[in-house]
């Protein structure tokens, strides 16, 4: 039978756990995360609220020399990190090819066409993407993988999210302050 004219069947596992042999791993794209607006001004306003208190304690202190800005604009942070999504079709005990989605960085010699593996499933928010893996088991290397993927938090950057808890601390000893004294 002619695979081009026939192409065989490609099926999303049902199971949670699959085991079975890689068949083939298709080359990785690019996918975004998406940042929602409310979460980012919540924090965006929270770190603003910090900076201003930092840029008010530093003009009393000292007349310094201003220094450019690093910060990155509002359509960086809106449009959210990038990851790794890599295609990978197993073929399990029973002959069927099932299609899984791996997100995240992979070292390259992790899988290896014909690798006996076992994978653990969650299923995505887009019912029409194949199940996105959370774990590899490699069970001819006997390794346990586990893809990361960036999240909102490493993508605002640490010293953004302290910024927004420092300036939350702020406005809530400002409110405690008030409500006692008032």
């Amino acid at each position: 039978m002619d695979r081009e004219l026939f192409p065989e069947r490609v099926v999303h596992p049902r199971a949670r756990i699959v085991t079975g042999r890689v068949s083939r791993l298709n080359p990785g794209y690019a996918r975004e995360i998406k940042v929602g607006q409310p979460v980012l001004m919540a924090v965006l306003a929270a770190a603003g609220v910090a900076q201003m208190t930092a840029l008010l304690v530093k003009s009393v202190l000292q007349a310094g020399t201003g220094r450019a800005s690093t910060r990155r604009r509002w359509k960086q942070l809106r449009k959210g990190p990038e990851f790794l999504v890599t295609p990978l079709r197993m073929r399990d005990g029973d002959g069927v090819l099932h299609e899984v989605e791996i997100h995240g960085h992979l070292p390259q010699s992790a899988l290896e066409p014909a690798d006996h593996i076992q994978v653990t499933v969650r299923r995505q928010k887009d019912g029409d993407l194949p199940p996105r893996v959370e774990r590899i088991v490699n069970l001819t290397t006997g390794q346990l993988l586990t893809p990361r993927i960036p999240t909102v938090w490493s993508h605002l950057g640490p010293a953004l999210v302290l910024q927004a808890i420092l300036g939350l601390l702020l406005v809530g000893g400002v409110a405690a302050c008030t409500i006692t004294i008032g």
